[in-house]
């Protein structure tokens, strides 16, 4: 990162102000990262004729917060969100033909990917109420709906959407709520895929894209169905675990990076008689930032150390996921608005990768499901957990007929 990612990261931006996208060093980068090992290191279950190094999550963390303080940096390692949760959903769910066609270019950063779950007519943080629709005719899978702010589907090299369907017909009258939606593999160049438009995040926009789709009589063969008919939830909470932990350590460097900019700030910056750095407030806020960076740092490597060994049970481990989902999307705003605080207007324009940065954050408290829904994943696991042990909580009050009959001693 140091030695040569960072220096590239001018010509980035100019590259990316002369409308080229991807720049032609990134391939350059791409195959140092390769030929030293630093190549899908995302991944634990790697398979071993594929390039790269299998890491643990709890090693793999540190890594991505690293690379988090620089927007593109991931690709340069191939570990791009959200290439990286699709990779892991073919290597668990795909067939031998789907991992030949889908899953090795992708492992060998030859293409990239898309997840298309949210959709803009319905509640998304219910994803019971999706309806983007796909039904069988014969050998064909055929699907309808729109999609949006679905991540990648800009970028040159995007070949594959993995769409997240509601399963109509026959066979699908009687299924539980859970077991109404399917996972499907479509080709990004399919007739009927239509990209709409590149949203603006904060009238920011990502030259990977946030896309809206729409989706008319798309048809794609039967084995492009990933997984099992039915099994979209359940591959969908196989991929957040992960994935979640890799998002938030980005988050984490990326406000180790604002800390950073904003006490060199404080220490050149001259006002009212003294340094911006001997104001107390000032003092405070840097103090605080640091404490909530570390906090939140311990509490997602935990998270990545449950996942590694299987020590929390499923409802443990999504109400863990859950919370370092909330705690960096907090983190973020918090830390990047004192940091922009401190360099007055000039957090506000693009001179800094501040703005850039309190954008991201902001976006972090609605994608992947708002924070409201991650609070009450947390709430149901402590009731839950309440439930089962009730009346266990006895023994530490103090009551007047227990004060009359103390226990006895042998």
């Amino acid at each position: 990162m140091q030695r040569y990612v960072l220096p590239h990261n001018p010509a980035w931006y100019r590259s990316l102000q002369d409308g080229v996208y991807p720049p032609p060093f990134l391939e350059d980068l791409k195959a140092l990262a390769r030929e030293e090992g630093l190549w899908n290191l995302f991944l634990p279950s790697l398979p071993v004729d594929a390039p790269g190094t299998a890491l643990s999550n709890l090693d793999y963390a540190p890594l991505a917060e690293v690379m988090g303080r620089l927007p593109w940096a991931s690709e340069v390692f191939n570990c791009s969100a959200p290439d990286t949760g699709n990779m892991e959903l073919l290597q668990r769910f795909a067939s031998n033909a789907q991992r030949s066609q889908w899953l090795v270019p992708l492992l060998h950063g030859r293409m990239r990917s898309a997840f298309a779950m949210s959709e803009p007519d319905v509640a998304s943080s219910d994803p019971t109420n999706l309806q983007t629709t796909v039904r069988r005719e014969g050998d064909t899978l055929v699907l309808h709906g729109r999609k949006w702010f679905i991540t990648g589907v800009a970028h040159p090299n995007c070949r594959l959407l993995i769409v997240m369907c509601r399963n109509v017909g026959d066979e699908s009258t009687d299924a539980s709520g859970h077991h109404q939606h399917s996972m499907v593999l479509v080709p990004l160049e399919t007739p009927g895929v239509q990209v709409l438009r590149n949203i603006a995040v904060v009238h920011h926009h990502a030259p990977e894209g946030h896309c809206e789709i729409l989706l008319r009589d798309v048809r794609v063969p039967a084995d492009h169905l990933l997984g099992a008919w039915g099994e979209g939830f359940a591959m969908a909470q196989a991929r957040l675990g992960p994935g979640r932990v890799h998002h938030c350590m980005r988050t984490i460097g990326q406000c180790e990076l604002a800390l950073e900019l904003a006490t060199e700030r404080t220490l050149e910056r001259h006002a009212f008689g003294k340094y911006l750095s001997d104001f107390s407030n000032v003092q405070d806020w840097i103090a605080e930032s640091r404490i909530e960076i570390d906090q939140a740092r311990l509490l997602v490597l935990h998270v990545a150390w449950g996942l590694d060994s299987g020590t929390f049970s499923n409802a443990q481990l999504r109400a863990q996921v859950a919370a370092i989902k909330v705690v960096a999307a907090r983190l973020q705003s918090r830390v990047v608005e004192r940091a922009m605080q401190a360099f007055g207007a000039m957090g506000l324009s693009p001179d800094t990768p501040l703005a850039a940065l309190w954008t991201w954050g902001r976006a972090m408290h609605l994608m992947d499901g708002p924070d409201e829904v991650h609070l009450r994943t947390v709430a149901r696991q402590e009731l839950a957990q309440a439930r089962a042990r009730t009346g266990s909580g006895a023994a530490y009050f103090t009551t007047p007929e227990q004060l009359a009959a103390p226990p006895r001693i042998r």
